[in-house]
């Protein structure tokens, strides 16, 4: 005599089932990259923390321009003015009509004016992270790719080069770096800094190319003749893409911490030039008699930091497959509806869940 499955154990039950029905109808029909681009707009967090950078980008670099092109804010960084207020206290003011004045973020003790400041330091870090994050996201992925393909002799002698930078005080040979090839000059210093920064990535995707040149479509596209370079990055490399790219991203936000503190400590950014760490730097003897000077760039550092790392924090969970959204009631409400609406065909299935001995379609019942 048959026993009939507990409907306790099925998965429907419990309502696992009905949300991995929801999420494959979502995404039936997607690709990857559309797949990952649907998780990542519905992260609030990434979506808060992308939305904020994109504005404070585009206050810095359309303020004070970018090269030949002029800015709409009326102070340059480094231009002296008539200290208008006592001790140069910011002229905004919250009373009706909400009115910024000529110098919102205050002035200095020669009358620069420290919201153009702040913007022009704001771009330069801003860039510098760029090009931290991109040299290490080249040199990590080249390194960790060549390691984890052809392992053998290459990967002993690559990952020892790789020990070798992690063991290197980070804030030392980045102080050492900055003081030969900073000079005021922000690309140079972005360039040296992520030649040591790219360890950590070199390591993730080392592991992954370990266990994606064991996966069947490697062997396929070897048995077809494709090289060595093309099956490492036309086939395996966007299958880590997810790894790189998260891991970049998190790299990112450890870039601009470090450039504010070499620039603090005097290894970045110099003078002609401005960085948010080097106008802390130069404002730390005003604390307590010119607060704000200290106070922008310092809350600027922040938001840029914690907006890297909430766009980090979205993209690892688009990219992770493990990572389910729990639908909202109204969502299993549809899907229960869609259910109930069903064909026979749906009640044939469920009788055959509950009694494996039920008759399907074009078959004899089964004598118990």
């Amino acid at each position: 005599m048959s026993t009939p499955l507990n409907t306790h154990d099925h998965p429907d039950a419990h309502g696992d089932g009905e949300t991995t029905s929801i999420e494959l109808k979502e995404t039936e029909g997607l690709s990857q990259s559309a797949i990952v681009w649907r998780k990542f707009i519905r992260h609030t967090g990434a979506i808060v923390g992308f939305t904020v950078l994109g504005l404070v980008a585009l206050l810095a670099f359309t303020s004070q321009g970018v090269g030949p092109i002029p800015g709409w804010w009326i102070h340059g960084h480094q231009a002296s003015n008539p200290v208008i207020n006592p001790s140069g206290a910011p002229t905004w003011s919250l009373a009706d009509p909400f009115d910024l004045g000529p110098h919102p973020f205050g002035q200095d003790d020669i009358g620069r004016d420290n919201f153009a400041r702040v913007m022009k330091g704001t771009q330069i870090s801003i860039m510098v992270m760029l090009i931290i994050g991109a040299i290490s996201m080249l040199i990590g992925t080249v390194v960790g790719s060549l390691a984890g393909f052809y392992r053998g002799w290459l990967d002993a002698a690559l990952m020892r080069i790789t020990d070798g930078f992690i063991i290197l005080p980070t804030i030392v040979v980045g102080a050492i770096l900055g003081k030969l090839v900073s000079n005021s000059n922000a690309v140079m210093l972005g360039v040296a800094l992520g030649a040591i920064l790219w360890t950590g990535l070199a390591r993730l995707v080392r592991g992954e190319f370990l266990a994606l040149r064991e996966r069947e479509f490697v062997d396929s596209a070897r048995v077809a003749g494709a090289s060595d370079f093309r099956i490492m990055f036309k086939h395996m490399l966007p299958n880590a893409l997810g790894v790189v790219i998260v891991n970049t991203t998190l790299l990112m936000s450890q870039a601009i911490v470090l450039e504010t503190a070499l620039s603090f400590l005097g290894f970045g950014i110099r003078s002609p030039e401005v960085s948010l760490g080097a106008l802390i730097n130069e404002y730390q003897t005003a604390f307590s008699t010119r607060p704000w000077l200290f106070w922008w760039p310092g809350l600027f550092i922040i938001v840029i930091a914690l907006c890297i790392n909430f766009i980090g924090d979205g993209l690892r969970d688009a990219n992770d497959p493990r990572q389910k959204k729990i639908p909202s009631q109204r969502q299993m409400d549809r899907a229960a509806k869609r259910e109930s609406q069903a064909p026979a065909a749906g009640g044939l299935r469920g009788d055959a869940l509950t009694n494996p001995n039920a008759a399907k379609p074009g078959q004899r019942p089964t004598e118990e």
